[in-house]
């Protein structure tokens, strides 16, 4: 086939070939008259498989020149057409999205005339500074119009990996706060409850703490909880006064900077009913289980992040491909001044 480069599209005038260009891939967007017009993505895509031959003032253009032209227009040619290329050669029909995202996606054996999109897609490097904030605002925009969001992030190599990111708040069993009163000790940067028998009832009660021998070691997360519930008093080891809520708060943020933070999304998924065990193991703040950690699997790792974070996405492909590994997902649990949000990312292939 063969086509005129106009700008930063090319046009095929012939009807008969513009129609067998649309009707084998639905590259393009069909014009009055019976033309084709293509952009520079899908031009150089058809170029790269030998179907279609670029005319450039008066001569054909080669390849090279066209992927210097695309550079010139579109602004990260090099990611978009490495995604491009990936998903074509999927066998998705793809689409440049003219609004939030880069491209729009259609189940395969769909097509623009008769299926929805099936996934908004958002082509990132690897290079990029990864920020929270836009990836929530994106996920809640594509669920608004029930699309699936996937991100593909490309390498240095120029390879990909995808990720589908959702959002949605995990639940398990509705929250029964233990109907007990116990006291114990701070011991540096952790909590005793010495008696043995109060000890064992509030781990059996809400799976709190760890026993070590007679004694149940309480972490200062679990213990602000607690505290916060009524449930528990602490008194300093030294002097055996009590202390305030308001005081242990201040000096577990002494002992771990981001405390408030771990302690606003630990309190949120006590709240919806998850038992709530350190992630440490699997460099994440929480794992998170929906009953008995004993008789249950971790469904997820939950890492607490403020409302404006930002990171790597080397970090990012680390944390999912440890979950994966552990059989769990990663969930991002955004903290802000009002509420707990969650964003959840899962590899995938599409």
């Amino acid at each position: 086939m063969s086509g005129e480069l106009i700008g930063d599209s090319v046009v095929i005038k012939d009807q008969a070939e513009a129609s067998q260009i649309y009707n084998k891939g639905f590259y393009g967007y069909p014009q009055s008259g019976g033309g084709l017009e293509l952009d520079l993505l899908e031009t150089i895509y058809l170029v790269e498989t030998d179907r279609l031959v670029v005319q450039s003032q008066g001569a054909n253009a080669k390849l090279e020149e066209l992927i210097r032209a695309a550079s010139e227009h579109i602004e990260g040619f090099e990611i978009l057409y490495i995604v491009y290329r990936d998903l074509r050669q999927r066998g998705y029909v793809v689409k440049s999205d003219a609004g939030e995202f880069d491209f729009r996606v259609f189940p395969r054996g769909g097509t623009p005339s008769n299926a929805p999109t099936k996934y908004y897609v958002l082509a990132i490097s690897e290079r990029a500074a990864c920020v929270m904030r836009d990836l929530f605002e994106e996920a809640e925009r594509s669920e608004k119009t029930r699309k699936e969001l996937l991100l593909a992030v490309v390498d240095e190599e120029g390879d990909l990996t995808y990720y589908r990111a959702s959002t949605g708040a995990p639940h398990g069993m509705p929250t029964v706060i233990p109907a007990i009163e116990i006291e114990a000790s701070l011991f540096e940067d952790r909590v005793m409850v010495m008696d043995e028998a109060k000890g064992a009832e509030l781990n059996a009660q809400g799976f709190y703490g760890k026993k070590i021998g007679k004694t149940l070691q309480l972490s200062l997360i679990e213990t602000a909880y607690l505290m916060n519930q009524g449930v528990i008093s602490i008194h300093h080891r030294s002097s055996g006064k009590r202390m305030t809520l308001g005081a242990f708060k201040k000096r577990a943020g002494e002992i771990q900077p981001d405390f408030e933070l771990r302690l606003r999304a630990y309190d949120d998924l006590r709240k919806r009913g998850l038992v709530v065990k350190t992630g440490f193991k699997y460099g994440s703040h929480f794992r998170v289980y929906d009953g008995n950690p004993d008789g249950h699997h971790s469904k997820y790792l939950v890492h607490a992040v403020n409302w404006d974070y930002r990171t790597i996405w080397p970090e990012i492909s680390r944390a999912v491909r440890l979950a994966h590994g552990v059989k769990k997902d990663i969930l991002f649990a955004r903290v802000t001044k009002k509420q707990v949000d969650y964003l959840r990312l899962r590899r995938v292939r599409p």
